[in-house]
């Protein structure tokens, strides 16, 4: 997984704030219940998390909870309501099955109930989608899949991998296919994901004229926004400074 599990996002926590938050449970359109929470503080803009490869835990829902406070509704979403139920999993659970067991058809579905539900008092608010690593990659697929959202932002995506998960493309032939401005944070130290596949992202968005960036911080390894990283406190700062200014942009 990408973060531990004592993790927690590098955001400034802002009290007093007021935000209603839940546990959820909401369906796709096949009929998959999938478990979500969900933060809200009546903002008109609403951001979809979508977290690692391990789904939804507590970093995902401190997240919603930040967002929430800086004022745009939030929902995070699990991954694995087809294959592991809804329940509430004990921190040691073994989750790469279940991440090997996910399509790029089923993660689309579940985004647009996840969608449908931020969207269902104010179905003309923005929108945006922000995902880490796993999420972060899918947030990419999300921007080609026609759901009429504001932007995406994905930290830690691989944007050369195809089938994870499965039926997937990759991210680099859906270029074509964006349809909404798309905002890539990555890590310049990540022996997963190369620096020339971060450049060769930005060329080929740039090539096809789509609205995009790809921001690479150096040094920076996988999963470095986080608060227990205070070596590169810098780059999550600017990375949450990014957002927020990507979110005013579009928003």
């Amino acid at each position: 997984m990408c973060f531990d599990l004592d993790s927690t996002p590098p955001i400034p926590h802002i009290h007093g704030g007021s935000v209603d938050h839940s546990d959820l449970v909401l369906t796709s359109d096949d009929g998959t219940e999938f478990a979500a929470f969900e933060a809200i503080a009546g903002g008109d803009i609403a951001v979809l998390v979508l977290p690692d490869v391990r789904g939804l835990f507590r970093f995902y829902e401190e997240l919603a909870l930040r967002f929430a406070e800086h004022g745009f509704d939030s929902l995070a979403i699990d991954y694995f309501g087809r294959t592991a139920g809804v329940a509430k999993r004990t921190n040691d659970w073994d989750y790469m099955p279940e991440v090997m067991a996910t399509t790029i058809e089923g993660v689309t579905d579940d985004v647009r109930a996840g969608l449908a539900h931020l969207r269902r008092d104010k179905p003309d608010r923005p929108v945006f989608i922000v995902g880490f690593c796993f999420g972060g990659s899918n947030s990419w697929h999300m921007a080609a899949s026609d759901l009429e959202l504001n932007g995406v932002v994905g930290f830690y995506g691989h944007p050369e991998r195809p089938g994870f998960p499965q039926n997937a493309p990759s991210v680099m032939s859906r270029i074509d296919d964006f349809s909404c401005p798309v905002l890539a944070l990555q890590g310049g130290d990540d022996p997963g994901i190369p620096v020339e596949f971060d450049d060769a992202f930005a060329d080929a968005m740039a090539a096809a004229e789509v609205e995009g960036e790809v921001v690479v911080y150096e040094g920076a390894p996988h999963s470095f926004f986080d608060r227990k990283q205070e070596e590169f406190a810098e780059a999550s700062a600017d990375a949450w400074e990014r957002i927020k200014a990507f979110i005013a942009e579009h928003g």
